[in-house]
């Protein structure tokens, strides 16, 4: 594809330290595999907001991809696994439904402790996440070109 994409990035605000590093990891491979991209930034509550979010933005048309970052814990009142599957699954199905790739860098660790040790590590692999999202987000635009050409082609 020849036209920069536009692409909106979804980032729950829990824990929001270590999610929006990989907003960060996200903008600085983007900027280097879709060189003119713009990356919108959305703020949402918690993980279970992502979903609708992403099936909302998908359906305006102005997207062509959705990029959502989570870190779900288990903060020990509820099933913290419940949650991320929860959403994990809407993401999915805002993109089925849509047509709009989406794109998943929520997180759920077995044990989370906000120790600095630990925070740190979470911090790091969210900007490694983000950056894989950026090349996701990348190879799925090739695959929609190639798409594209062989309708393309059928037509001619």
């Amino acid at each position: 594809m020849t036209t920069s994409p536009r692409i909106a990035f979804i980032r729950a605000r829990w824990h929001a330290d270590v999610v929006d590093r990989a907003h960060e990891g996200f903008l600085a491979e983007a900027a280097r595999l879709m060189p003119g991209a713009q990356t919108d930034p959305w703020d949402v509550p918690g993980a279970f907001e992502m979903p609708l979010l992403a099936k909302q933005l998908a359906q305006t048309g102005r997207y062509d991809a959705v990029v959502a970052a989570a870190l779900v814990v288990d903060g020990g009142i509820y099933r913290h696994d419940f949650v991320a599957q929860a959403v994990v699954s809407g993401l999915m199905q805002a993109g089925l439904e849509t047509g709009v790739p989406v794109f998943s860098v929520s997180l759920t660790p077995h044990n989370y402790q906000e120790t600095d040790l630990l925070t740190a590590f979470y911090r790091d692999h969210f900007l490694a996440k983000g950056a894989e999202a950026a090349r996701a987000v990348a190879q799925m635009r090739a695959v929609g070109a190639r798409i594209a050409d062989l309708g393309r082609a059928d037509a001619a």
